[in-house]
């Protein structure tokens, strides 16, 4: 006798392969989180993206989530998905995609733009905390809680708020006065 798959379950998990693709979800992050085969989440990818799936490898260094920018937003995401978890009791995938909704609410992307956290790197991002790759540490200054390598010592850390590298925001001015010089020249 064969194993009859209920309908409405695959319903869910179209539907979930859906609202996945829609938040910019890779592949992999698919494979990983939707029981559905290989050939369908392609068919269902190419149907709402009228392109393939980007191929490659996921990101998995964790040092882009320790770069300046990236740990800011980053962090934020983090957050917003632990107190998720811890107070409104949500889990797995779910508490990924409600946390990463929240979080394009306070940083959305400048029209035209990506955002600068992607959802698969945000489902990364929890999967390295589960491992204990990386933790959250309080800034001495702000007592903000940001993404530190759980490895590294960080006693007195102060976060990239606080202590802003001297470099920081200065490639957004360098292309912003670049498309200026281009539109008056």
């Amino acid at each position: 006798m064969m194993n009859k798959k209920s309908v409405v379950s695959e319903a869910q998990e179209i539907g979930l392969a859906i609202e996945l693709i829609n938040l910019g979800a890779r592949l992999q992050l698919l494979e990983s989180e939707v029981s559905l085969s290989r050939e369908r989440l392609l068919k269902l990818y190419k149907e709402l993206k009228g392109v393939s799936p980007p191929k490659g490898m996921l990101p998995f260094s964790t040092d882009w989530f320790l770069t300046w920018q990236p740990n800011i937003h980053s962090s934020l995401f983090i957050n917003i998905h632990n107190f998720l978890v811890e107070h409104a009791g949500a889990t797995g995938i779910q508490a990924v995609m409600k946390a990463y909704k929240l979080y394009l609410e306070q940083m959305p992307p400048a029209p035209g733009e990506e955002p600068l956290l992607s959802l698969t790197r945000a489902w990364t991002l929890v999967r390295f905390f589960s491992s204990k790759m990386l933790e959250l540490k309080t800034c001495s200054k702000c007592q903000g809680k940001f993404i530190v390598n759980g490895m590294d010592l960080n006693g007195d850390y102060q976060c990239g708020l606080c202590h802003m590298p001297s470099r920081a925001g200065k490639t957004r001015k360098a292309k912003d006065e670049a498309s200026a010089r281009a539109e008056a020249g």
